[in-house]
């Protein structure tokens, strides 16, 4: 075998490498890339079941019920970003600041039966706190425009009504 023929052969092997190297990388990146959807993009186009994402909005007035399964604290409430709303239930203890009418992230995966399974909740950290993917959102469905003012209180989005764009 000629010097030539081995550099190719060696070459060849490095690039076969390479591409296997980083198509393993890229599928595990995939795999554990985590989406944020608010409840208008999970109605739109809910991802499969089990599928992990974060879900990101507010908590419906009047939708957390808590109770307790096999000794351990549970909560079933409703997530809405004014346009939809998703149901959730979680299994454990509640952040302190988690209440109606505030935001939060929950992360976690859809069951067959369209109820988000959370194994995380995020709640805001204080009054002037809004995350900014539900920042996003909320432009987005046109239930606030940062030009006009602070956001309408979350107790009202239950009942929004995106703005029409008149002519």
């Amino acid at each position: 075998m000629t010097r030539k023929r081995r550099r190719l052969i060696v070459l060849l092997a490095c690039g076969v490498g390479l591409g296997t190297a980083t198509a393993l990388v890229l599928t595990a990146f995939r795999d554990n890339l985590v989406f944020f959807l608010s409840p208008a993009q999970v109605a739109q186009n809910a991802p499969p079941p089990g599928r992990d994402f974060r879900l990101g909005g507010l908590v419906e007035q009047g939708s957390v019920h808590k109770t307790t399964i096999d000794g351990h604290p549970a909560a079933a409430f409703t997530v809405t970003d004014g346009g939809a709303t998703v149901k959730v239930t979680y299994v454990g203890i509640l952040p302190d600041l988690f209440r109606e009418g505030q935001g939060v992230v929950a992360f976690g995966a859809l069951r067959p039966d369209g109820t988000f399974r959370a194994s995380e909740v995020l709640a805001k950290h204080d009054e002037t706190y809004m995350p900014k993917d539900v920042e996003e959102a909320l432009k987005k469905a046109g239930h606030w425009n940062p030009s006009a003012g602070p956001p309408p209180p979350a107790a009202t989005w239950n009942a929004m009504v995106p703005k029409q764009s008149g002519g």
